[in-house]
């Protein structure tokens, strides 16, 4: 008997791209953009999130452009463009005039950029740990970015992804290890950012006249201790966002969503039902 993956969800074609997307319960849409980490799906990234979300809203969760179970077509050249361009992609297919948008990390970027280039396609905005200001690229980043497949090496990235060491178990480093080697996961994760990597942390950024010019109401998330993403990231969307509220976990490093999984939950259901 064959088991199907949870990572797998609906296929819909978005921006030319056949791109596998989450797709659960019903009412106002609210779309998860994940992060960037080696192997990541859209259901490693939000698993403990779209259950409680999908209780009250419609959640769409997608794999992004050369990552997890979408299309990886030759050639393709990834960029901010591309990756804001399949994310309205997804929201076209997907008849979903309007949504709030979480973005995690390289995903905030996303979300932050979608929100300025299609103001009217967002209600609310949701940035954790996020990219997208200029920042000197932590260590941390540069060895995400710069991941060569091992188990040592994954091991390595889930000591610096999460402040609690209790999360990272041998047997989550053999899953994210096996998940960055499937077919054509490290090949398409190796052609983003390559070295030196400062110059794709400057490309996902926005301009601060843009980001000061937006008008949504945002939450903007973010742990203390994040060795990846610094927390200045967030202070200055804060500051530059004059409709935002800002909350930090402590205890807390780039996994805020799972690290303090039923507080975060809390907090953006709280926020989008306001």
């Amino acid at each position: 008997m064959t088991t199907t993956s949870p990572e797998i969800g609906r296929n819909i074609v978005a921006a030319g791209l056949a791109t596998n997307v989450h797709d659960q319960g019903t009412g106002q849409p609210v779309m998860l953009i994940h992060g960037s980490g080696p192997g990541v799906t859209a259901w490693a990234n939000w698993r403990l999130v779209l259950p409680d979300l999908a209780v009250s809203r419609r959640v769409i969760a997608p794999d992004m452009l050369g990552f997890g179970y979408t299309e990886r077509p030759a050639g393709v050249s990834y960029s901010l463009d591309a990756w804001v361009n399949h994310a309205v992609g997804v929201l076209d297919a997907l008849d979903i005039e309007q949504t709030d948008l979480v973005g995690n990390s390289f995903g905030g970027a996303i979300a932050l950029a979608l929100a300025i280039r299609h103001p009217q396609r967002v209600r609310r905005l949701v940035l954790m740990g996020s990219v997208g200001v200029p920042f000197a690229i932590t260590p941390g980043l540069d060895a995400v970015w710069g991941y060569q497949p091992s188990l040592a090496a994954m091991r390595g990235l889930l000591d610096i992804f999460a402040h609690d060491r209790s999360l990272v178990t041998d047997e989550l480093a053999e899953l994210r290890y096996q998940a960055s080697i499937r077919p054509g996961f490290q090949e398409s994760f190796a052609a983003m950012f390559p070295a030196p990597r400062q110059r794709w942390v400057d490309a996902m950024a926005c301009s601060e006249a843009d980001i000061r010019a937006i008008t949504h109401d945002t939450l903007i998330v973010h742990g203390r201790d994040d060795l990846v993403i610094p927390l200045a990231n967030s202070l200055t969307l804060h500051h530059w966002i004059s409709r935002s509220q800002l909350h930090v976990f402590g205890q807390c490093g780039h996994w805020a969503q799972i690290e303090h999984n039923r507080r975060f939950n809390q907090l953006v259901s709280n926020f989008l039902a306001e």
